[in-house]
């Protein structure tokens, strides 16, 4: 698997699983025992997905050494501020089963994300995660949380994909070494984006499923991409992407594919609301 170097010097793994709507008891923990078992290294959770259990149970019964497994888990806006986030922190690991989290984002971009931060770069300096983060932050709203950090994010989590390409955001990400993950990088499985002839094109010439092209061209553009599936043929495939290379020009061709709009917009504070309902423990 290859990686990519963060802005703290740690590497991440150049594509992760994620288990987004997954569910717990069995489910999540055998789609991600097939994962680790089809080669994945980087395993993408969160509190609100409420299978944290099962990813834990997956890692611990893997027979993979601890140190070779890059987890990923989020707060939820449940445990927002300081003194909550602190909990938050200790109850991913508690249901994790693990002494530490490689990295910790906080999910969401409402209430007291400056409280939540501080209480991630004090869980950094104790030693219970290694690298931190956030998802879904646009340049408007990273940048009124940037001037309260100590620790720069290692990492923001966003929609991407060829036809949400977050320019804007790279380009501003870049100036800090923040690392961009995309979620839903395949579109969501959207049939415009894998039927699209540009990209059918392409992937005739290399043998591979559009699937696999676009999550080449993640790798190619140095996005981190965390996609889901539950087959193990699904999880092969999306990681056999490391045995060919985009040209130039296809990589343009691509690029040229941006629509600059995307499922979800954080800057809609109506989300907010919603999503302050999904409570992820009593």
């Amino acid at each position: 698997m290859d990686s990519m170097k963060l802005n703290n010097g740690l590497q991440i793994p150049a594509q992760g699983f994620g288990v987004f709507l997954v569910e717990n008891n069995g489910p999540c923990e055998e789609a991600v025992s097939k994962a680790l078992q089809a080669g994945y290294r980087l395993i993408d959770t969160a509190a609100a997905y409420f299978n944290e259990t099962d990813v834990g149970k997956a890692i611990r019964s893997s027979g993979i050494p601890r140190e070779e497994i890059y987890v990923t888990s989020k707060l939820w806006m449940q445990d927002y501020g300081y003194e909550a986030a602190k909990r938050g922190i200790d109850d991913s690991l508690k249901k994790l089963g693990l002494e530490y989290m490689d990295l910790y984002l906080l999910h969401q971009p409402y209430d007291d994300t400056v409280g939540a931060w501080k209480a991630l770069e004090e869980a950094v300096r104790a030693g219970k995660i290694k690298s931190i983060g956030i998802s879904n932050h646009t340049v408007k709203l990273l940048s009124n949380l940037i001037p309260k950090m100590e620790i720069l994010p290692a990492v923001n989590q966003m929609e991407c994909n060829p036809f949400f390409q977050q320019k804007e955001l790279r380009k501003y990400l870049d100036q800090y070494g923040i690392r961009l993950e995309a979620w839903y990088p395949l579109g969501h499985a959207d049939k415009e984006l894998l039927n699209d002839v540009r990209l059918v094109k392409i992937a005739e010439k290399y043998d591979k499923s559009v699937a696999q092209v676009i999550l080449r061209w993640h790798l190619q553009e140095g996005i981190v991409a965390i996609p889901k599936a539950t087959s193990m043929e699904h999880i092969k495939a999306n990681l056999n992407i490391f045995d060919f290379m985009l040209a130039d020009y296809e990589m343009a061709e691509i690029r040229a594919m941006d629509k600059g709009v995307g499922t979800h917009d954080p800057e809609d504070m109506s989300n907010a609301e919603g999503l302050s309902e999904l409570k992820v423990h009593d």
